[in-house]
């Protein structure tokens, strides 16, 4: 049985991450094998839609294969920069892909899990929904034009969730932009017998229902208060001031590497004014490229999934020792090493 199944079937084609004991996290092979589904998918006429979804029942995915890239990093490999280039490619293939593409973002949706779901054209939630980029929690920044979609989230809530890794539930998750439709977990047949009759369009109009109010709408006024600050300090001086629930937010940040906090903040607020994904795709990469160099992914992914013993040691370990030039060195140009194949 592969890790990724692909079958077409009343036009549908049908993408299965097929890893549920490791909830379907996505390895190169499967990358590779997706994206040569879909160019070949382009000019099927078999095809008149192409659905993603998850094997199992936890989640579509928990993003990418978290191991191999802290066995590649620690070992001074170049693996993972392979692995990102291709991710990255797709993620820009199918927010280009000329036919509808459904993603059924059921369950934990994560990191490279967004990337191969946020980006198409039509994005399904469901009750069970939580969609995150937790990337600051394992010394990493948001990829997979995470850095592209968090921008554009209404006022402070994309900084609130790349920053802190929060997990949005699928009314959160279309309030900010990450998704469209609102289905029932249950009512995801009805959905697929729908699909082989109708457009996504008419499909989704049966059994899509109005996402309940999102939590994280309702907390818009300390979020774009606290999140306003120019500086991770200020956002955290503001969120303590706040009280209430944003201080649950500000332990969250008190426990994440100050210098990818420092550079996901850099990261998120400069993606705006970015021209398309494609740009951030290829600005994403260059951050990737030198996060794989640092000690700080290692370490991250070593207390969060290694050792589980939840106890990173960032170096530097205070907000106010990480300065522009650290900083600065996770964005510089790579020369021949920049990222190519992504370009409209």
């Amino acid at each position: 049985m592969s890790d990724v199944e692909f079958v077409v079937h009343s036009g549908i084609g049908r993408i299965t991450l097929n890893r549920p004991r490791a909830l379907n996290a996505l390895t190169h092979v499967m990358v590779t094998a997706i994206a040569g589904h879909l160019e070949r998918w382009r000019a099927d006429p078999a095809v008149r839609v192409v659905v993603v979804e998850g094997a199992g029942e936890r989640g579509l995915c928990a993003g990418g294969d978290i191991r191999s890239i802290y066995e590649d990093a620690r070992s001074g490999g170049t693996a993972s920069l392979a692995f990102w280039a291709d991710e990255y490619r797709l993620n820009a293939a199918i927010a280009r892909y000329p036919k509808p593409y459904l993603a059924i973002m059921d369950g934990l949706v994560m990191g490279g899990g967004v990337g191969v779901s946020a980006h198409g054209s039509h994005r399904v939630v469901t009750d069970r929904s939580r969609v995150a980029m937790p990337e600051t929690g394992i010394g990493f920044v948001p990829d997979v034009g995470g850095t592209y979609l968090l921008s554009r989230a209404p006022g402070g809530l994309g900084l609130h969730a790349g920053l802190t890794g929060a997990q949005l539930s699928g009314a959160d998750a279309i309030h900010c932009g990450l998704a469209d439709h609102y289905v029932l977990a249950d009512r995801l047949p009805d959905l697929f017998d729908a699909l082989a009759t109708h457009t996504p369009d008419a499909a989704l109009a049966l059994v899509a229902d109005p996402p309940p109010p999102s939590a994280l709408a309702e907390a818009r006024s300390w979020i774009d208060h606290c999140y306003a600050a120019d500086t991770v300090e200020g956002i955290l001086d503001r969120l303590r001031d706040a009280g209430g629930p944003a201080i649950a937010a500000a332990k969250e940040l008190e426990g994440k590497s100050p210098t990818t906090l420092k550079v996901t903040l850099r990261a998120l607020r400069t993606a705006a004014a970015l021209p398309d994904l494609e740009a951030a795709l290829t600005r994403e990469y260059r951050v990737s490229h030198h996060a794989l160099t640092t000690a700080e992914l290692v370490e991250g992914i070593r207390a969060q999934v290694i050792d589980k013993d939840r106890a990173p040691r960032w170096s530097p370990q205070a907000l106010t020792e990480v300065g522009e030039d650290l900083v600065d060195a996770y964005f510089a140009h790579l020369g021949e090493d920049e990222l190519t194949g992504v370009a409209r």
